[in-house]
């Protein structure tokens, strides 16, 4: 447990010093989103949640939207980097190997989901965009950008999330 403790401590510190200001509310969000949706999370759960946008808080590491030509790729390549990412912090804080991987799947496919966990983890994560984000990502991108993003999010939500996220 001191592990975990000590795992979570040092995602939220990275994340802390994101030069995206929503990122350190977002990723708490989510958790809590997470633990709204399943209360019964394990830890991998709640350390993915926590950590599943950490590359975008280390600049020299942080996958460019403009050397995509696809918004699904560069989400890909994001989830991806985070995974890795995380690995390195569990790796430094002495977390097992099982949950470790458990983990880097979860954050890998955070984006897409494809199975009940990694579900769960896409529907904290794109709530939380609605209710925590999206204000910051207008002021950042504008009408049209925020409204493709809106509606790009809003396709992947389950449909107990998209009533949830109609409510916000």
């Amino acid at each position: 447990m001191k592990n975990i403790d000590r795992v979570k401590k040092s995602i939220e510190a990275i994340i802390s010093r994101s030069s995206v200001p929503e990122d350190p509310v977002h990723s708490k969000n989510t958790l809590e989103w997470l633990l709204e949706l399943k209360p019964d999370a394990d830890q991998a759960l709640q350390i993915a949640a926590l950590g599943h946008d950490i590359e975008r808080a280390i600049d020299q590491r942080k996958v460019r939207r403009e050397d995509f030509e696809h918004y699904d790729q560069f989400k890909a390549a994001h989830a991806h980097n985070s995974a890795e990412i995380l690995k390195e912090v569990m790796l430094n804080c002495g977390v097992e190997e099982t949950l470790m991987e458990q983990v880097y799947d979860l954050v890998k496919t955070h984006e897409v989901g494809g199975d009940e966990r990694s579900d769960l983890l896409k529907d904290a994560d794109s709530i939380s965009y609605f209710e925590v984000n999206l204000p910051h990502y207008y002021n950042r991108h504008g009408w049209d950008e925020t409204k493709r993003r809106c509606l790009w999010g809003y396709k992947r939500l389950s449909e107990k999330m998209k009533t949830r996220a109609a409510k916000l």
